[in-house]
């Protein structure tokens, strides 16, 4: 019984930028069927926005935790979000 595709939001902290974060969390979310988008924040974090089976956006949000082999993740903070947008892949975003 399914209600449409699920959107969160994440942020994601610890040494996370200038380990290629970004473009893991676009390979492991492409395979896992999401669409959406991921950006590094200003204050050191990343943030991720994704869309796509609820099975699926738990599988992203608990690989975060890991996060490729050279991060450190220290903390992951996620929030269900609105379904607003229609997302079509998913996306680095600058």
């Amino acid at each position: 019984m399914s209600q449409g595709p699920k959107t969160i939001r994440c942020l994601v902290s610890g040494l996370v930028q200038g380990v290629s974060f970004r473009y893991w969390t676009r390979e492991t979310a492409t395979r896992l069927g999401l669409r959406g988008w991921v950006r590094n924040l200003s204050d050191g974090r990343v943030e991720v926005l994704v869309q796509g089976a609820e099975e699926a956006t738990e599988s992203l949000r608990q690989a975060l935790h890991d996060g490729p082999p050279m991060s450190q993740v220290q903390a992951v903070e996620c929030f269900k979000e609105p379904n607003s947008e229609e997302f079509n892949g998913f996306a680095i975003r600058r």
